[in-house]
């Protein structure tokens, strides 16, 4: 009923998720690319902070991260060093994600919808979706008699 959009992500690590979100977008998006670029600048934080975590810790991280994204426009405005007129109201979210791309933090790759497992945060899904994707998040029931 707001028009907003809801972000939603989850980090992994190797095969394990460590961290997820999913919260409405603080303001309406005039386009699905400006929506799903304002979640890449969220996620993009979010593994930027634990990047540092993980190195305080003393594990090294020495890759980039990989930002799986489903909307091609999010991801070549991302890559585009210009700016054009459609992305002045995102600069901010513009230079987050560019420059972490810049620095070797952050790359990014197109994964299709079907296979977007932060979908299961922000939709409603068929069972079999629904299904499929809770299997990659790799969860197991503590309460399972073994």
């Amino acid at each position: 009923m707001t028009r907003r959009s809801t972000t939603g992500y989850c980090v992994f690590l190797i095969t394990s998720p460590i961290s997820w979100k999913t919260k409405k977008q603080p303001t309406v998006s005039r386009s699905s690319s400006e929506a799903e670029y304002r979640a890449m600048a969220v996620a993009t934080c979010e593994l930027q902070w634990l990047q540092y975590h993980l190195q305080d810790l003393g594990v090294s991280h020495s890759f980039p991260s990989t930002l799986y994204f489903d909307n091609k426009a999010a991801i070549y405005i991302a890559a585009n060093q210009v700016y054009h007129e459609r992305t002045k109201h995102i600069e901010i979210d513009c230079h987050v994600v560019r420059e972490r791309i810049q620095d070797g933090i952050l790359r990014t790759a197109f994964l299709p919808s079907r296979d977007q497992i932060g979908d299961i945060f922000t939709k409603a899904l068929g069972k079999e979706t629904f299904l499929r994707l809770k299997s990659k998040l790799n969860l197991l029931d503590i309460h399972t008699p073994t």
